[in-house]
């Protein structure tokens, strides 16, 4: 039996660079304000072994991903939202990252709000191990969830880089 073959490269963004991990037919399994190796070694912890090939950023199964990149790095913070996604989770989790995809740029949801939105109200704590597990950030926005009254909570690649990425959504949105 054959491993899955995963590509991935890392693209250069203001907010710092992003390791995008995806599989042959352009679905983005893994990505995040970390190195590929890092990447690689929590989604192989959440879905298994595979085989990793380091890739230009003109491979075809990344250009969608690293075009969408691009596009929000620019100021379209709308571009990442299109960008298919995969990532290992029961139903819970699956329904909490797509409400993170809901969220409008510019736009925080508290972690009661994400449950809520998830069809779960009560599973607060659900809704942030959905953030704290969820593989493709920033193609799913677990950078706008916050907690109660605004305070930032946690976010896996440092609290700077999630207020710097809200801060300038939320500077574009105002425009």
């Amino acid at each position: 039996m054959s491993l899955e073959t995963i590509v991935a490269t890392t693209v250069p963004t203001t907010a710092g660079p992003v390791s995008v991990l995806a599989s042959p037919d352009g679905v983005v399994r893994a990505a995040g304000f970390a190195s590929v190796p890092t990447m690689a070694a929590r989604l192989e912890q959440a879905a298994g072994p595979f085989a990793l090939r380091e890739v230009g950023t003109d491979d075809p199964a990344l250009v969608v991903a690293i075009d969408a990149l691009r596009a929000y790095d620019a100021g379209d913070h709308g571009a990442l939202g299109s960008v298919p996604v995969a990532q290992p989770g029961g139903p819970f989790m699956q329904d909490a990252w797509l409400a993170m995809r809901r969220i409008a740029p510019g736009s925080t949801l508290t972690y009661a709000g994400l449950a809520a939105a998830a069809g779960r109200p009560t599973a607060v704590r659900a809704a942030g191990s959905a953030c704290a597990r969820n593989l493709v950030a920033p193609f799913v926005p677990c950078h706008r969830v916050v907690r109660t009254g605004g305070a930032l909570g946690g976010y896996y690649y440092g609290l700077d880089v999630k207020s710097a990425l809200l801060r300038v959504e939320k500077a574009d949105a105002a425009r």
